[in-house]
């Protein structure tokens, strides 16, 4: 999760939401990092969890992505929930829950419903403290309440 947090820092440089995801593999190894780039890079699928998986399966040199974890700071919205189960990564780890728009228990629980055919093992709340921390400080930041 740390280095989802660092992703997720990275996206404060261009005005994105800071949203961060790694992909890990069984042996802990890096496959895939993302921060949000929708703004960056004007794309409205820009989201942390998409570039990852796809970085992680340029480096695997296919889309299956089993064996693998998928670590956001934030719970997965459906399009992202959704890439997830296609992607076939065994788990999903994420630190704040998303009351808004969240597809991973909160509204929505995509990533075990069963009627799909691939539902990953799904771990809430690691660091969510800080991870809620730094989307608040960064919305405040947008109304300019001072919050610091």
């Amino acid at each position: 999760m740390r280095a989802a947090l660092d992703e997720a820092r990275s996206a404060l440089a261009t005005g994105d939401v800071p949203i961060g995801a790694v992909v890990v593999d069984g042996a802990g190894r890096v496959l895939g990092a993302g921060r949000n780039v929708r703004e960056a890079d004007a794309d409205p699928t820009g989201h942390a969890e998409v570039v990852a998986l796809r970085a992680a399966a340029r480096a695997r040199g296919e889309w299956r992505l089993g064996g693998c974890t998928l670590v956001v700071t934030l719970e997965p919205c459906t399009m992202c929930a959704g890439a997830a189960v296609l992607s076939r990564v065994d788990r999903v780890v994420f630190g704040a829950y998303d009351d808004k728009a969240g597809a991973v228990g909160s509204l929505w629980d995509v990533v075990r419903d069963r009627r799909l055919n691939h539902r990953p093992e799904v771990v809430a709340g690691v660091m969510a403290g800080e991870a809620r921390d730094l989307l608040a400080d960064f919305f405040a930041a947008q109304r300019g309440d001072g919050r610091d």
